[in-house]
């Protein structure tokens, strides 16, 4: 008599909220971001939300919240940003406030002069010319998360308008530097472009700072 073979019980569908330490994590948080990019794409930056993306991704808001601290976290990982923007204004704002324009220029140069930071930072500067849409998230993502916020903390009036200056400035110098590589400000060293670019970020963020010989820049 051949004995029974009792069939396997349909498996539980797993409840919405943090993973069992059973579960694979990297799966969970790989869907995440797969849900970010679309809704990224779809929406922008500025029209996307953390319940949106939680809802695409068919997971409980609080696991969102529990891979990623906030949305710029997110999206620096969804387009595979080489760096934190929550750690580059901490150490651009650790510092006198007359010199947070040389702070953010030694922070950001310093950081990509890393070959492979570098090799990421120009794969990102290369989509972002090449498509229009991804060039917007960017922008977006620059302006608010990097620059509105050291903007905003700094005060004064046209904190938007400001960083959306400070943010071209920082832009081009990335284009310039790591992209089509344009010499000698390629090999130049970050102290050398600390030096020239520093306070022309300061005079955008804040309306003052020294410059060479003196008045703001255009003068």
């Amino acid at each position: 008599m051949m004995a029974q073979v009792d069939e396997p019980a349909p498996a539980a569908r797993r409840p919405r909220g943090r993973p069992r330490k059973s579960e694979t994590r990297v799966d969970t948080r790989a869907l995440i971001v797969a849900a970010a990019a679309t809704e990224f794409t779809a929406k922008g930056y500025d029209s996307t939300s953390m319940r949106a993306i939680a809802r695409r991704a068919g997971v409980d808001p609080s696991l969102v919240h529990h891979y990623f601290g906030d949305k710029a976290d997110l999206f620096a990982e969804t387009i595979r940003a080489p760096l934190r923007p929550d750690r580059l204004v901490a150490a651009v704002l650790d510092g006198p406030r007359d010199r947070v324009g040389e702070n953010l220029v030694r922070a950001l140069v310093t950081a990509v002069d890393d070959p492979k930071v570098s090799k990421r930072a120009v794969g990102l500067l290369r989509t972002a010319l090449g498509q229009e849409f991804a060039a917007a998230l960017l922008r977006q993502f620059i302006s608010r998360e990097v620059l509105g916020r050291i903007a905003a903390t700094l005060g004064g009036e046209h904190a938007e308008l400001r960083a959306s200056f400070a943010a071209s400035q920082m832009v081009g110098l990335l284009v310039a530097r790591y992209g089509v590589r344009i010499e000698p400000l390629a090999s130049a060293s970050v102290e050398e472009v600390v030096r020239r670019v520093g306070p022309v970020i300061q005079w955008h963020l804040t309306g003052g700072g020294p410059l060479d010989g003196g008045g703001t820049p255009g003068e």
